[in-house]
C-alpha cells in the first residue's frame, strides 16, 4: 500500500516538473518577445527622430524661400518707384526689365513660399508619423513589461511547482522507507510464524506419537486409518488391516520386569515399520495391541508380510511372538468395522485366509 502511495506521488512530481518546465518556457519565450518588443519601439523612436530632422530641415529651407522670396518683392517694388520717376527711353527700358525682374522675382517668391508650404506640409505629416511611433513604441515597452511580469510569475509558479515536486518526493522516499519497514517486520513476522508452525507441527507429531515404540499412539493413529479407508473407498483400492497381539507380555512383564515388556513391544514395532512399506500404517492400539494398515494389496500379500514380521521376531533378543488377525475392506465399511474384523479374526487364531473374509 505504501508503495503505491509513493509510486502516486513520484508521478505527482513528475507531472509538476514538467509544468515547471513549461512555465519556464513559457516565461523565456515572453522575455524574447518582450525584449523584441522593446528593439521594435526603439527602431520606431529612431525613426521618428529622424523624420523630426527631416522636417526640422524642411522648416529651414521653407524660410529661406520665404526670405528669398521677401528680398525679391522688395527689389521689385524699388524698380518700379525708380522707373516712376524717369520718363526716357534709357529709363523707360530699365524700367521694363526692372519690372519683368520683379515679376520673375514675385514669380519665384511664389514658387518659394509652395515649396515652403509643401515642406511643411511633409514635416507635419513626418512630425505625425513620429508620434505615431513613439505611441507604438510606447505601446510595444509596456507590452514587454507585462511580458516580463508573466514571465516572472510563471517563473514564481514553476518555483512553487518544484518545491512541491521536491516535497512529493521527499514524501514518497518516506512512505517507501516505512514501507521497507514493513516489509522487514512482515519477513520477520512470517520468519516467526514459519517457526511457530514448524514447533506446532512438531507438537503433534510428538502428540500423536507413542513414546515407548515411536509408532502412532491410539487417537492420532485411528484418524489416520479413517482417512486411509476413505481413500480406499474413493479410489477403489484394496486396504487390509492386520490386528496384531504380543504373545505372552504380560508374562515377559511379571517374570523378567516391565523393561523386558518394554524392549520387548519396541521390537514388534520396529520389526513391523521394516517389513512393511513407509507409508503403510502401524498404531499402538493398546498395551500390547498394534494394528496395521497396507494399501493396495491383497490377503495373500498382506499374510506373506506378517509372516516375514513373525519370522524376523525369532531373531530378536527377547524372543517374543506375535498372532495376527486380518481383514479386507468391504464397501462402505467403517474404520471400527474394519478393526473389530481383523481382531476376530485374531481371536480365531487364523493367520490365513478365512470364511469371514
Amino acid at each position: 500500500m505504501r508503495d503505491e502511495v509513493a509510486d502516486r506521488r513520484d508521478e505527482v512530481a513528475q507531472r509538476r516538473d514538467v509544468m515547471a518546465s513549461r512555465r519556464d518556457q513559457v516565461g523565456d519565450q515572453r522575455d524574447h518577445d518582450g525584449a523584441q518588443r522593446d528593439l521594435a519601439g526603439t527602431r520606431r523612436d529612431e525613426a521618428a527622430d529622424r523624420r523630426d530632422l527631416a522636417a526640422d530641415a524642411r522648416d529651414s529651407a521653407a524660410d529661406r524661400r520665404d526670405h528669398a522670396a521677401d528680398e525679391r518683392d522688395h527689389a521689385a517694388e524699388l524698380g518700379e518707384s525708380y522707373a516712376g520717376d524717369q520718363v526716357d527711353a534709357a529709363t523707360l527700358h530699365r524700367t521694363v526689365q526692372a519690372r519683368r525682374a520683379a515679376a520673375s522675382d514675385r514669380e519665384q517668391a511664389s514658387e518659394d513660399r509652395q515649396a515652403g508650404a509643401s515642406e511643411r506640409t511633409q514635416a507635419e505629416h513626418d512630425r505625425g508619423t513620429a508620434l505615431a511611433d513613439r505611441g507604438a513604441g510606447a505601446g510595444e515597452r509596456t507590452r514587454a513589461v507585462q511580458d516580463r511580469g508573466t514571465a516572472l510569475a510563471d517563473r514564481g509558479a514553476g518555483a512553487g511547482e518544484r518545491t512541491s515536486a521536491e516535497h512529493d518526493r521527499s514524501t514518497a522516499l518516506a512512505d517507501r522507507g516505512a514501507g521497507a519497514g514493513e516489509r522487514t517486520s512482515a519477513e520477520h513476522d512470517r520468519q516467526t510464524a514459519s517457526r511457530d508452525r514448524g514447533a506446532s507441527a512438531r507438537d503433534r507429531v510428538d502428540a500423536s506419537v507413542d513414546g515407548l515404540t515411536g509408532v502412532y499412539s491410539r487417537v492420532p493413529g485411528l484418524a489416520e486409518l479413517t482417512r486411509e479407508v476413505r481413500r480406499a473407498h474413493r479410489t477403489n483400492q484394496p486396504l487390509v488391516v492386520a490386528f496384531v497381539d504380543v504373545d505372552g507380555l504380560k508374562v515377559v512383564n511379571d517374570t523378567r520386569g516391565h523393561a523386558a515388556g518394554g524392549q520387548a513391544l519396541r521390537e514388534v514395532a520396529t520389526t513391523l515399520e521394516t517389513a512393511l512399506r513407509n507409508y503403510d500404517l502401524v498404531v499402538r492400539y493398546g498395551g500390547d495391541e498394534f494394528i496395521c494398515a497396507m494399501g493396495g494389496v491383497s490377503l495373500d500379500e498382506s499374510a506373506d508380510r506378517m509372516a516375514a514380521v513373525q519370522t524376523a521376531l525369532v531373531s530378536e533378543p527377547s524372543g517374543v511372538t506375535v498372532s495376527v488377525g486380518l481383514a479386507r475392506l468391504l464397501p462402505d465399511e467403517t474404520a471400527e468395522a474394519l478393526v473389530a474384523r481383523a481382531d476376530a479374526d485374531l481371536y480365531r487364531g487364523r493367520l490365513g485366509r478365512t470364511a469371514l473374509r
